[in-house]
């Protein structure tokens, strides 16, 4: 597992922080906001992690279209700052992972990461992300303590409490892959354990 980082002398400013999906090969890449100052340096790393789409929860800081000539599309699923996202950003979220996975299916060569960002990168693209691994077969709170293992900070209370009565609402993954998912994530991270939830500090 790739861990959070920044490289010496970057204007980064917060660490970008790769999430990796157990079982698939399509990854997402939580960072904060860039700007037409620093977007070039953000668009440098896009590239390490072969980033195929970037996913905006904020208000746009920078042209799309500087995205756009290097293949790279960029979504704009605005929500409010420390919310909860709507039912139509949640079903355009899904449907840009689905449309991810379903290329996996068609070429598993593929690496493809998903990046996601808001202001400080802390709560509304966690959610986003966090939705995702749940829909890929995650429980969610173990989706939640997963995340802050490389964020740490993510989420706050009330989003806590949205991710963990969330619903899939995806009915293309079959339940063989949500068990499957579920169990090399109960060895990778000692998840689990039947019906008992997973203790997540709520701060």
């Amino acid at each position: 597992m790739v861990n959070s980082h920044i490289r010496s002398g970057s204007p980064l400013g917060r660490a970008l922080s790769l999430i990796e999906v157990p079982n698939s090969p399509l990854r997402f890449l939580i960072l904060d906001c860039p700007t037409e100052s620093t977007l070039p340096f953000y668009l440098e790393e896009f590239k390490r992690y072969n980033v195929t789409d970037v996913v905006r929860c904020c208000q746009q800081t920078y042209s799309a279209n500087t995205l756009a000539m290097e293949d790279i599309t960029v979504h704009d699923m605005p929500f409010k700052d420390g919310g909860l996202p709507p039912i139509n950003i949640v079903r355009e979220w899904i449907g840009l992972v689905d449309n991810q996975e379903q290329k996996l299916k068609e070429n598993e060569s593929l690496r493809p990461t998903i990046a996601v960002h808001c202001v400080a990168g802390l709560g509304r693209a966690p959610v986003l992300v966090c939705i995702a691994l749940i829909e890929l077969g995650m429980e969610p709170l173990d989706a939640v303590a997963y995340i802050r293992t490389k964020r740490r900070g993510a989420f706050n209370k009330p989003q806590i409490s949205y991710l963990d009565t969330y619903k899939r609402i995806w009915k293309t993954k079959s339940s063989s892959s949500s068990s499957s998912l579920k169990f090399s994530l109960g060895k990778m991270f000692k998840f689990g354990g039947g019906s008992k939830k997973q203790e997540v500090p709520i701060h």
